[in-house]
């Protein structure tokens, strides 16, 4: 097994270890909703705290219900590794070209930069 693959299972082990363990050791079971987002529980201590606090704002859209939330923002997080992963792999294929580009010309006898136009 090659030094990198051992590194990206150890990365697996412990990303998976993350995402088991707090169900695991049963962590937030003293709560309603022991998973409930930053803002929901920013919500609930600022009512805590001032009670008669109103809100700026409003949302442009309100989701009917908290799992069409989540699957809108597991959507929004989609989006954005898809887009990442077309700017990185849009870079490695430039770099590959470029690359290919100036080994093809070193075998030719063309030193990279010195071509003629």
């Amino acid at each position: 097994m090659s030094r990198n693959a051992k590194i990206n299972t150890l990365l697996l082990v412990i990303v998976a270890a993350l995402a088991v363990l707090p169900l695991v050791l049963g962590l937030g079971d003293d709560k309603e909703e022991p998973f409930a987002g930053a803002d929901a529980q920013a919500e609930t201590a600022i009512t805590e705290i001032k009670p008669d606090y109103k809100p700026w704002f409003s949302p442009l859209y309100e989701p009917p219900s908290g799992e069409v939330e989540s699957a809108l923002f597991a959507l929004q997080a989609a989006l954005g590794a898809g887009v990442l992963a077309y700017y990185f792999g849009l870079r490695k294929g430039r770099r590959q070209g470029a690359e290919r580009t100036n080994t093809q010309g070193e075998a030719q006898g063309v030193r990279p930069g010195t071509e003629e136009v």
